[in-house]
């Protein structure tokens, strides 16, 4: 989110240069700058509230800050949070009640990376937001329901600020060009790169185009190609915060994409994340796990070919071992899924976790001594290798007392299928040994 501004002073960055000074300048954000959507409303309305602005980097959390307290008439304090501490809040506070004493304006105070903010250092604001002395205005990169204490949440709105579109980009690279490059025409092809590049981060684009600037002042070209914007712009990664939502939404679109079945999405976000800086030792543990998780039985190799990946992105290194790991991803993602060991387990646990500790059946117990045995340990243990079919037919394995249990279900997919069969003809060979035990 980005605007004109009609000042143009060369040696500030152009971002800076570019920033909104009305709102009608802004670029994005349409969801909640549109006409009757909130934050357009809560401008025509000129009462300023709270509100946590939750986004990517470059999408005009702090522009939007800065409006505020144009359009409310109210003084502006910023701080960020990386470097701000409770003292810095006090200091805040002091100039929010000159301000009001003197001359009966609010005060918007605005936080940067609000989510760096500790719990103490988050309610020290508290108590001048609920008595109105501050409007409290916080930019964060991350999910406010993790980062931010439920007292500072119940007291702001939360609006989520999106990416830029392709288009919207195109529309500021415009503005951008004729700011920083009123001489030289932009191709397509280069257009497209820097948009590519900039990842809908409007500030990234703008640095993106100041670069461009700064290399063709000696030769001033009269076009610019593609070729010219890979050379003269170092490739820098897509959005990717190797802590943040962004890495977590990647992971859970590509361990999705494997369960759903779609190699080629699979895949997708497989090179996203190599692309945006991922480490590709942490991708082939989730790969290690999907195939536990989401193929399970219904294919034991995928089990074993995701470990394979695995030792050989550690034998080849980056980027050779990658590829690897990419043939991993579309095995899980072509191989038929079972998640019934998954629900098996997740079962199992949850039962012995609220169960008491039954005691193991005398058949069962070990008795590797003449005592053991005299106390009846293995008394009328059958051996299964001397049954027909290697099968002792009717015996039980449970504590005594527990109520029978069905965890695993084999899914009639895959290998499972034949699993299913084995069991069922098991439990029938259970039940005519109950009969003729009767």
């Amino acid at each position: 989110m980005i605007g004109l501004s009609a000042e143009d002073h060369s040696h500030v960055p152009l971002a800076e240069r570019l920033r909104p000074r009305k709102l009608a300048e802004v670029i994005g954000q349409t969801h909640l700058l549109g006409p009757g959507k909130p934050l357009a409303v809560a401008f025509q309305s000129g009462q300023p509230h709270s509100m946590i602005l939750w986004g990517p980097p470059g999408v005009g959390k702090t522009t939007l800050a800065r409006l505020m307290a144009d359009a409310f008439a109210a003084d502006f304090i910023a701080l960020s949070a990386v470097f701000a501490g409770v003292r810095d809040i006090r200091e805040a506070v002091a100039r929010a009640e000159v301000s009001r004493a003197r001359s009966g304006r609010r005060t918007i105070l605005f936080v940067d990376e609000v989510h760096r903010f500790n719990k103490a250092q988050q309610d020290a604001f508290l108590p001048y937001v609920e008595g109105g002395l501050l409007t409290f205005v916080g930019a964060t990169t991350e999910n406010p329901s993790f980062e931010l204490n439920s007292a500072l949440l119940s007291r702001a709105a939360v609006y989520v600020l999106q990416p830029l579109s392709p288009d919207e980009m195109g529309e500021l690279l415009e503005r951008a060009c004729r700011h920083a490059l009123p001489e030289t025409s932009v191709s397509d092809d280069a257009r497209a790169r820097l948009i590519g590049f900039a990842d809908g981060d409007a500030r990234r684009l703008l640095n993106l185009i100041e670069q461009i600037a700064t290399a063709t002042a000696a030769t001033q070209p009269p076009s610019i190609d593609g070729a010219f914007v890979e050379q003269a712009v170092a490739q820098s990664l897509r959005r990717f915060d190797k802590g943040g939502d962004a890495f977590f939404d990647q992971i859970s679109a590509l361990h999705k994409a494997v369960r759903g079945s779609s190699p080629d999405a699979a895949l997708y976000w497989f090179c996203r994340m190599l692309d945006g800086g991922a480490d590709p030792r942490y991708l082939a543990r989730r790969i290690v796990r999907m195939a536990w998780e989401d193929v399970g039985l219904a294919d034991p190799r995928a089990a074993r070919i995701a470990l394979d990946a695995a030792e050989t992105f550690e034998r080849l290194g980056s980027p050779e071992g990658e590829l690897a790991l990419a043939q991993a991803v579309l095995y899980l993602a072509v191989a038929a899924k079972s998640n019934a060991g998954y629900l098996a387990y997740n079962a199992a646990r949850g039962f012995i976790g609220t169960d008491a500790s039954r005691p193991v059946p005398l058949h069962l117990r070990n008795a590797p001594t003449r005592l053991m045995k005299s106390l009846g340990h293995g008394r009328d243990y059958r051996y299964a290798h001397d049954e027909p079919e290697a099968y002792a037919a009717g015996e039980s394995y449970f504590p005594e007392g527990m109520a029978k249990v069905e965890w695993y279900r084999p899914v009639a997919r895959g290998l499972e299928i034949r699993i299913s069969e084995k069991l069922a003809h098991l439990r029938e060979l259970d039940r005519h040994a109950r009969q003729d035990k009767d």
